[in-house]
């Protein structure tokens, strides 16, 4: 046990300097992992010795990506992208693999056509750890070829699990009798009957209990339990670990939970995964790689070429152009992570040859490492190729979900969160709700887009959409928890308007600084309404009311912005500005600007506001003179100081106030 440990901490110590070097040269991290094996394992520098301790260690990798592979592909998910799931991902592999099997039956009359099928599916397989990485990174997942790409890498994480039951079939140790298939039909029905049962009667309320304890080590105790205690049915039933970890995914997909539990689990799979690749990058020989590098480098060469044409069908046939095509059939010009799982099951099983499987591993490692290059050279190599039929909007988005953009994100779901929610789904503005207590989650779920999650992890937001929303609104009442998660939104958009509650005006300024747009404070809002209600009782006019208060407010909130503001950011010339803000106000039919033209309103001369705009049912004029007439129903936007914004709002509702026709 001490060796292993050892040698684990050995490989972790050089993959983090393989890595940073892989980074200076604009390589995945991956890409770091696999040269971190092929130079320090066994067949070269020998500092790691037990290889076959690694890849045991490495398989639970495996088994966590195909957890949380299935996690991802909810039922929702799948329909959005079913047809480039279903379609295209058949296409893919079928052509594939027919494709690879005609070629080697051609070439070499000596191959068997289960020999022809294995290297069928080890071609038909591409690598979803570096294509998504990649896509992600360069901002292209919601572009046709990245969609497209997504959904074949979906559909073939699918069929890893039924390839890897096939090796078996393929090398002759499973009957092909009616009675060993009628018993394997019967134990995959069994699982997946137990796993429907399960969901439906304890699943749910098994995560809800366990979130209600608010321990994050019994959460991820029950989740790697639930994973790892379904690989091992699968694995008891003859079936493979990776099967029950993506059936066990699946399970938490449909919870309101999963987001609480992926985000628990993803820190150990990418340590696991990384063991993978390191594992992966051991089973090559380097001086086979040196020995044969001609022949090696053809083939990689080859392996690209032909992957890439015959994906381009699987594209073409959706009704995609010939451009779309290139791209994507070039992003998935490798071998995928599984493929090395399939091909040391078909070494075991002598499907191939161990010189074959050298072969295989090399041009494995070399196409995977050639994917950036690949990705950032395909736009110009589809350039090249005339585009006869241009994609429309519409056509871009096929039968995907068009992701949501604009929204609101709602983090807490008490008192404010409720009142937001209610208010924006009354002004038609969509909304997605996030919230830690699971009682909560439970009581709404059905009625409310709302999920289990803390806002604070990456992962989390990056699910509720921030990089398309507009607004997030922080209505939670844990002060450190406030700035966790405005600091973690801010940096993953910088544009995002965040407005976070706290309770103390000391809390504003700290707020600031981590990227909140809007603090409200409990502690000043709450004595604005005392002397409010003060006021009130000594018949002061509500309007005047509204003024002072604005009056405060604009006096407050401007020195505790300009506070926090730096001087030479435009942020802080901005905020040394008096207190401008800009307000939507309808022109209800008892107003007395109705049916004056903006000259004869005086709304600048007389109470220094700015029409900027006015949307007139479905038109939004942006263009107007002074002769233009104001109707009862146009809503007007108008920019102003924060206390004449207060000021003009009785006039629009038709009851203006003599302190504000003096005043303004």
């Amino acid at each position: 046990m001490e060796k292993i440990l050892f040698e684990i901490v050995v490989l972790f110590l050089l993959s983090i300097l393989v890595t940073l070097v892989c980074n200076r040269l604009k390589l995945p991290s991956t890409v770091g992992f696999l040269l971190t094996g092929v130079f320090f394992g066994p067949n070269a520098c020998g500092l790691v010795s037990d290889q076959h301790a690694v890849s045991e260690i490495a398989e639970l990798g495996v088994a966590m990506l195909m957890f949380t592979i299935g996690m991802e592909l909810s039922g929702e998910s799948l329909n959005r992208l079913k047809r480039p799931v279903f379609l295209g991902g058949t296409l893919q592999i079928g052509m594939t693999i027919l494709a690879v099997l005609l070629w080697m039956l051609a070439v070499d009359e000596h191959t068997s056509w289960q020999e022809g099928i294995l290297w069928g599916c080890l071609v038909a397989l591409s690598s979803s750890a570096i294509v998504l990485q990649l896509i992600q990174k360069r901002g292209e997942s919601e572009t046709p070829y990245g969609r497209l790409s997504l959904a074949i890498l979906v559909f073939q994480d699918i069929m890893a699990a039924p390839m890897l039951i096939c090796v078996p079939l393929l090398a002759g140790a499973v009957s092909l009798s009616w009675q060993s298939a009628l018993f394997s039909t019967g134990k995959i029905v069994l699982i997946l009957g137990a796993v429907l049962i399960a969901a439906r009667l304890w699943l749910d309320r098994l995560m809800e209990a366990v979130l209600k304890t608010r321990a994050r080590e019994v959460l991820l105790m029950t989740t790697l339990g639930l994973c790892m205690g379904m690989a091992t049915l699968t694995n008891w039933l003859g079936l493979s670990l990776s099967l029950g970890a993506f059936l066990a995914g699946l399970l938490l997909a449909r919870s309101p939970y999963s987001m609480s539990v992926i985000s628990g689990v993803l820190p150990y799979k990418d340590v696991f995964i990384s063991l993978f690749f390191i594992s992966v990058g051991m089973l090559l020989d380097i001086r086979f790689l040196f020995g044969h590098l001609g022949m090696i480098l053809t083939s990689t060469a080859f392996f690209i070429i032909f992957k890439s044409i015959v994906t381009l069908p699987a594209v073409l046939i959706q009704g995609y152009p010939m451009k779309i095509a290139v791209l994507t059939s070039l992003s998935l010009a490798q071998v995928g992570e599984f493929a090395f799982v399939i091909a040391e099951k078909g070494l075991k099983m002598n499907l191939f040859s161990a010189d074959d499987h050298q072969i295989f591993l090399a041009v494995s490692v070399i196409t995977m490492m050639l994917t950036p290059a690949l990705i950032a050279m395909s736009p110009k190599i589809a350039a090249m190729i005339p585009n006869k039929k241009e994609l429309s909007e519409k056509e871009t988005s096929g039968e995907a979900h068009k992701a949501m953009e604009g929204h609101l994100i709602i983090i807490g779901f008490g008192i404010s969160g409720k009142h937001l929610a209610y208010a924006a789904k009354k002004s038609g503005i969509q909304y997605q709700i996030l919230e830690m207590n699971p009682e909560t989650v439970s009581q709404y779920r059905g009625r409310e887009p709302i999920m289990h999650g803390d806002a604070s992890a990456p992962v989390v937001l990056e699910h509720l959409g921030i990089d398309k929303a507009r607004v997030m609104a922080i209505v939670i009442s844990d002060p450190s928890a406030v700035r966790r998660i405005t600091e973690e939104a801010h940096k993953m958009n910088p544009n995002l308007h965040i407005v976070a509650r706290t309770r103390f005006v000391t809390e504003i300024a700290p707020l600031r600084h981590a990227g909140a747009s809007v603090v409200v404070s409990e502690e000043f809002e709450s004595s604005i309404e005392v002397f409010s209600s003060v006021l009130t009782q000594y018949l002061v006019p509500r309007q005047d009311i509204d003024v002072v208060a604005s009056h405060i407010r604009e006096r407050n909130y401007r020195m505790l912005r300009r506070a926090t503001s730096h001087a030479g950011t435009m942020e802080g010339l901005v905020t040394r500005l008096p207190d401008m803000n800009m307000q939507a106000l309808r022109l209800e039919a008892e107003s007395p600007l109705c049916g004056l033209s903006l000259a004869q309103s005086q709304l600048r001369a007389k109470y220094g506001v700015n029409v900027v705009g006015i949307q007139r049912g479905e038109e939004f004029i942006a263009s107007f003179g002074p002769t233009f007439a104001l109707n009862a129903g146009d809503v007007v936007y108008i920019f102003a100081q924060t206390a004449k914004l207060f000021a003009v709002m009785p006039v629009f509702s038709g009851a203006p106030s003599e302190l504000q026709t003096t005043t303004a």
